[in-house]
């Protein structure tokens, strides 16, 4: 196989991966978020506001690890 194969199976296979526990976790999320809902409706808000977050900061974290790969 070549590089370029290699490293487009590899883009492919971590594409997957994140989507994949980013739909697991959106999923879950409401049911999360109205549990936390009950304790506290700040616990809530902040939870969704984190999850939200986080989604975009793997994929930032993503294209920083590969910018810095591509030097």
């Amino acid at each position: 196989m070549t590089d370029k194969n290699s490293e487009t199976r590899s883009n492919a296979i971590a594409a997957a991966v994140i989507l994949l526990a980013a739909t697991v976790l959106l999923y879950l999320m409401p049911d999360v978020i109205v549990w936390l809902g009950n304790v506290s409706p700040w616990l809530g808000a902040g939870f969704g506001i984190l999850v939200i977050l986080a989604f975009f900061l793997v994929f930032w974290l993503r294209a920083h690890y590969q910018r810095r790969k591509s030097r």
